[in-house]
């Protein structure tokens, strides 16, 4: 279940006031992550989607960093116990909408409904439907195109939004290693660089021990 953390005794309170009466709260930083072994992964016969997988272990180092699952709540902060994805997807006619994805610590039991959500957001009926009513997720996007070295996003100001979003650019080859681009944008009361850093590090580990147990 949810909870709230006691901001008495948080350590970065004076940190989450600071940050707070910011009118641009939120920082970015973008770093290329190897994803050699990924990509021989799934580009073996039956091979996972290189997207599906991405976005799991992705969600897998993000779980466990707990300053990513912090969300504001008027005046406190909530702590989610675990949180999930949504993503832009390309749809035939170049416009996007939005697939949300539940998180597994399972890949097995990961990767099938967010194969299922991916594909019926390409074919379905185009709206966009955005669910500003959950605060549980990363909002992904997919610049598969752009091999970018920063990333701006559109902001809506809203002084309740909190989630954080990640972004993933083309991965290319460079001395015989394939590097992915990934921006990650979070908010400063939240979650400083040590934070995110420790996120990339998780992401990292994850990519080069690939715990996806058996193909699904």
């Amino acid at each position: 279940m949810p909870r709230y953390l006691d901001l008495e005794s948080w350590p970065r309170r004076q940190h989450y006031e600071f940050f707070r009466s910011f009118d641009q709260p939120f920082w970015n930083l973008c770093a290329e992550v190897d994803v050699t072994a990924l990509h021989r992964r799934c580009e073996q016969a039956g091979g996972p989607s290189f997207a599906v997988a991405a976005f799991y272990l992705s969600l897998l180092a993000a779980n466990e960093v707990e300053e990513l699952r912090y969300r504001l709540r008027g005046e406190e902060v909530l702590v989610h116990e675990r949180i999930h994805g949504g993503s832009t997807v390309l749809r035939p006619d170049d416009t996007f909408v939005f697939a949300y994805f539940d998180f597994h610590s399972s890949f097995a039991r990961f990767a099938p409904p967010a194969r299922a959500a991916l594909e019926a957001a390409r074919s379905g009926s185009g709206k966009l439907e955005p669910r500003w009513d959950r605060d549980d997720l990363i909002h992904y996007s997919v610049l598969p195109w752009v091999a970018f070295t920063s990333f701006a996003h559109a902001r809506k100001h809203n002084p309740g939004d909190s989630v954080p979003k990640i972004v993933f650019g083309r991965h290319q080859d460079r001395a015989g290693r394939r590097l992915l681009p990934v921006s990650v944008e979070v908010h400063h009361a939240l979650v400083d660089g040590l934070h995110v850093g420790r996120f990339f590090a998780r992401f990292q580990h994850y990519l080069d021990e690939l715990p996806l147990g058996e193909l699904p």
